[in-house]
């Protein structure tokens, strides 16, 4: 498959815009994109308290989970990734940095889970999927081949080493975006 991470970037923005307003108008919080480097997508404040979002959004199915990674107990239809390396950081902050950091799944093209929705959505804290990373360790982890699509300007921005989780290992939310 080609990844263009541009269209992947810009897709992702487009539902990470509809998460900030929908906490915004919805919420008691104020949610704005995040302007720290290395810190997750959005920052979500109220009187002091602070924490952040990293929102991932999902089109493509990991259909050759079970033979990438045998071990992983992980079936196609229920497997979600993130970039390990956003993974580890994500811990770091929370450790170091005494913050939360909500991971936020919005996944699409899913009809085996998605029933007659367009998207559906899954959250977890990063420090409660620390334990399951810690037990599952390399048998979670994939590195996929660079492609054309991951080059933007002479540099290697496209994601290719992702840490998978199932979204029985999830939280659903059931709220709407848009």
């Amino acid at each position: 498959m080609n990844y263009v991470f541009e269209n992947d970037a810009a897709f992702s923005e487009y539902y990470e815009q509809l998460l900030i307003n929908h906490i915004n108008q919805h919420t008691s919080f104020t949610a704005t994109k995040t302007t720290e480097k290395g810190y997750p997508d959005i920052q979500v404040t109220k009187a002091g308290a602070k924490f952040y979002i990293e929102v991932k959004v999902q089109r493509r199915t990991f259909m050759t989970v079970e033979k990438n990674l045998p071990d992983s107990g992980l079936k196609p239809s229920e497997t979600v990734a993130l970039n390990l390396s956003d993974l580890t950081r994500y811990f770091e902050l929370e450790q170091e940095k005494k913050i939360h950091v909500f991971i936020f799944w919005v996944l699409l093209n899913r009809p085996c889970i998605l029933g007659g929705e367009e998207s559906s959505y899954y959250y977890r804290l990063a420090s409660e999927l620390k334990p399951i990373w810690e037990k599952e360790g390399e048998k979670r982890k994939f590195r996929r081949k660079s492609g054309e699509g991951d080059e933007v300007d002479g540099k290697h921005l496209g994601v290719t080493v992702n840490y998978h989780f199932s979204l029985k290992e999830l939280k659903i939310w059931k709220g709407k975006l848009g």
